[in-house]
């Protein structure tokens, strides 16, 4: 039985120092499933103790004593991973399978290629007269959103076990159940007490907390642009690292000789999954304007087949997005699209065909859209596309870098060789070609107001580490 009205501090479940809770709602029905804790600055100072209790000896541990915690920690999270994927339908509304594989699956996933990272990373080389070696950074303070729980976490813990880092996790209040299963996984493994710390709580008590305290010596943060901004302003006080993995508006380029069918179809599927919840969803598609109808009709067979409903049901597509909040501004996004005079080719305002309560968004495509309409620029986080037309492909590649943001990018073309000519010209941080998924291996992160570090592989472990240079320990 998981129990959510405790935080795991120092290798125990302990009770918050002052009791408060906030609600936890399924957005498949719009009611109210349980409470959780939530802490306080009180609550930050005790785990930050505990871990910088713990950095003095896990610090120090070696190689081989952290590649057999982290076998440990996967065979532990193998065993709850069910439990995990349930945790996450029912609070953020993705669909079981796609729970299961997905959402659950990365956490295994981003575990296991960081075991192998782990395995084999040089920590130390040899630079002239000098040695040079990778030390962890220290206590770091993790900050995970609600729509990928258990990747974001995964991908942050996993490195900095392998590190060899100490660390307090806060994850997102919407989703807290799934982060209390991990904490449950790590004890269960044997993780020394205070290597990793679990503090349920609001951005602004704990999130705050976290980002001033002089103990924590790095934050390592994934949410919207908005708040990586204020993290990164309240940490600027005490100089530490802070690694930001923000919002996108990611754009989708389609080549004159691209498989239309292949990339339009692979494209829209890639921004319904999730219900459009992906900071890298490619909701810009940028085709040729002489082709416009053409996408449309071929965007809007997708919208019309994707099966949105009850994250249980069988064959279902397309969940709810998470709360209230979202479902509100997706609405107005939505509204905002026709009254700036876009081409609403598929879903729109209000609740789907058979649907009378939930979060659910219908399925929606624009076309005939502009870059410099609110849809085109503003990240709706919800299954929502914008077809935006290009003269040419020098017009496409402007129009795909005429963003803030500069997470990811999309290009789909006839060849290998035209799609990475245009990938290598769009300025973000992940570049898809043709329909290829992101290898887990290779770093993840963004350009611009997307972000200023990188995740995943040994790129997202040396965001833990410190160099340092021992001159004279290398002596010709």
């Amino acid at each position: 039985m998981v129990n959510r009205m405790k935080f795991y501090i120092d290798g125990a479940w302990v009770d918050p120092a002052v009791m408060k809770t906030v609600p936890v709602v399924n957005p498949a029905t719009e009611e109210r499933i349980y409470d959780v804790a939530v802490g306080s600055k009180a609550d930050v100072d005790k785990a930050v103790a505990a871990a910088r209790r713990a950095f003095e000896t896990f610090s120090v541990t070696t190689r081989e004593e952290r590649i057999e915690l982290l076998g440990r920690i996967i065979e532990a999270y193998k065993a709850r991973a069910k439990d995990i994927a349930l945790a996450i339908s029912d609070e953020m509304g993705a669909p079981m399978m796609m729970a299961e594989r997905a959402q659950a699956g990365s956490g295994l996933g981003h575990l296991m290629s960081t075991l192998q990272v782990l395995k084999d990373y040089h920590f130390e080389e040899k630079v002239g007269s000098a040695i040079v070696v990778r030390e962890p950074v220290g206590v770091i303070g993790m900050i995970t959103p609600w729509n990928w729980p258990l990747n974001q976490i995964a991908c942050k813990v996993a490195p900095a076990i392998a590190a060899g880092c100490t660390m307090l996790l806060k994850p997102s209040e919407f989703t807290p159940t799934s982060a209390l299963i991990f904490a449950e996984v790590m004890h269960e493994a044997g993780v020394p007490a205070g290597v990793f710390n679990l503090v349920n709580g609001l951005g602004p008590d704990v999130g705050v907390a976290m980002s001033e305290h002089t103990g924590i010596d790095m934050i390592s943060f994934t949410g919207s642009t908005r708040a990586g901004i204020d993290v990164a302003k309240r940490a600027a006080n005490t100089v530490k690292r802070v690694s930001q993995e923000l919002g996108g508006k990611s754009p989708n380029v389609i080549l004159e000789d691209a498989d239309f069918t292949k990339a339009v179809s692979g494209g829209v599927a890639s921004v319904f999954n999730n219900s459009g919840q992906s900071c890298n969803a490619p909701t810009r598609m940028i085709v040729p304007a002489a082709r416009m109808k053409e996408v449309a009709a071929i965007a809007k067979g997708v919208a019309d087949k994707t099966k949105v409903g009850d994250p249980k049901a069988e064959g279902i597509t397309m969940g709810p997005v998470v709360n209230r909040t979202q479902w509100d501004k997706i609405q107005a996004l939505i509204k905002k699209g026709i009254d700036e005079g876009a081409t609403l080719v598929a879903g729109g305002p209000g609740l789907p065909e058979g649907v009378n309560k939930g979060f659910y968004v219908r399925p929606t495509i624009f076309a005939d859209v502009t870059n410099d309409m609110t849809v085109a620029r503003e990240e709706i986080f919800g299954p929502v596309i914008t077809i935006l037309g290009a003269k040419d492909e020098a017009d496409a590649v402007k129009i795909a870098n005429d963003t803030p943001y500069g997470l990811a990018g999309y290009v789909s073309a006839g060849s290998v060789e035209s799609a990475n000519r245009v990938g290598r010209q769009i300025r973000a941080g992940n570049v898809n070609l043709n329909g290829v998924p992101n290898e887990r291996t290779a770093p993840f992160g963004g350009y611009k107001q997307s972000g200023n570090g990188r995740e995943w592989g040994k790129f997202g472990m040396e965001e833990f580490l410190e160099v340092k240079a021992i001159a004279g320990a290398n002596p010709s």
